[in-house]
């Protein structure tokens, strides 16, 4: 057991998430590493993966996308992801008992669980009319009811789909082709669900910890925090002292990265995990900045760019080069590590 500074926590986690620096494993093993990358906006995905992978090209993660080595699919907190396609299955078995509860609580107006099974039925039907080939957005809603929210959101609690290329990929970004699962990915396996909920908690500890069985909680999208402890339990972990004095756990096989590691410049895209609420107290984000990044005026949060492990600006594509917001004001030598590396951003974008 060791007693963990504020430092120490921020450079285990981004060493943890590759970006102390980049891995040169091929990108299912980097998404295992990270526990999955979220995937709402397109450009998110190439933009996280290169900024945590050796010799990244967009043109990589497409064919990844392609042969079926990395999913798009809906499950952590009800979002899309980015997986390996080996963690598919069990991230998806993992968090849809939390998100069909969520469903139910809701309690929407003409909706019951009868509806769900006879929407399946035809939405089963009309992929199958399609033989083979999916469903654009539009077809699936009109088959399930666009008017019906109840059944838009719930369909797919029940009847795992996800999102195929051409669609959610850098060139057609917009993810709004549609395939079974069992056909893309292949067949459900038999695996209950508290093993499923333990193999997602070691690929969070692995991406985000040490952690508390609520931040498990969080990024998960479970109910209760004992839905969290229960899945910790098979594990194999000790525990640390962080810095308030309060228990962290982590998996005994994993190391702590010292808080005086160099932390090189790394630009993130939007929604990067690493800056979400599960993840606060690792400090990426100091909190002076949070409003800055994550505000209902832009609610898919603003691209950050990070100096020495914490966020210090935000960036945008503008006028074919990379803009850069700075939070406070810069040393030279900071301005001018920040903008070689916004340079390598702006060649992804070529």
């Amino acid at each position: 057991m060791a007693e963990l500074s504020h430092e120490d926590l921020n450079r285990t986690a981004l060493s943890r998430q590759a970006l102390l620096q980049r891995s040169d494993a091929s990108l299912p093993a980097v998404l295992e590493r990270m526990g999955g990358l979220q995937a709402q906006y397109a450009p998110s995905m190439y933009i996280g993966l290169w900024s945590r992978t050796e010799r990244f090209t967009r043109s990589r993660l497409t064919a990844a996308l392609e042969d079926r080595s990395v999913i798009q699919g809906t499950h952590q907190r009800g979002t899309i992801h980015l997986t390996s396609r080996e963690d598919y299955w069990p991230f998806v078995i993992a968090t849809r008992g939390a998100l069909r509860e969520w469903w139910l609580r809701l309690k929407w107006d003409g909706v019951s669980l009868k509806a769900i099974e006879k929407t399946e039925e035809r939405v089963r039907r009309a992929f199958a009319d399609r033989g083979g080939e999916p469903l654009h957005r539009t077809e699936l809603d009109d088959v399930v009811g666009r008017d019906n929210r109840g059944l838009v959101l719930g369909i797919s609690l029940w009847l795992p789909m996800v999102r195929i290329p051409p669609s959610g990929t850098w060139d057609r970004r917009r993810a709004d082709l549609y395939q079974l699962a069992e056909q893309w990915v292949g067949p459900e396996p038999a695996l209950a669900e508290a093993e499923a909920r333990a193999h997602l908690a070691r690929r969070y500890i692995a991406g985000f910890g040490p952690t508390r069985p609520h931040d498990l909680k969080t990024w998960a999208g479970w109910i209760r925090v004992s839905d969290a402890k229960a899945a910790l339990e098979g594990l194999d972990v000790i525990e640390h002292t962080g810095p308030d004095g309060k228990p962290l756990l982590d998996l005994a096989e994993l190391e702590i990265t010292a808080g005086d590691a160099p932390a090189p410049v790394r630009f993130l895209p939007t929604w990067d995990a690493t800056l979400l609420a599960h993840a606060r107290r690792t400090r990426i984000l100091p909190e002076q900045y949070r409003d800055r990044v994550f505000h209902v005026r832009v609610p898919q949060s603003v691209a950050t760019f990070t100096v020495g492990g914490a966020v210090a600006g935000s960036w945008r594509r503008e006028h074919g080069h990379v803009e850069l917001t700075w939070f406070a004001e810069p040393t030279p030598k900071e301005q001018r590590a920040v903008q070689a590396e916004a340079e390598l951003l702006g060649a992804l974008h070529r």
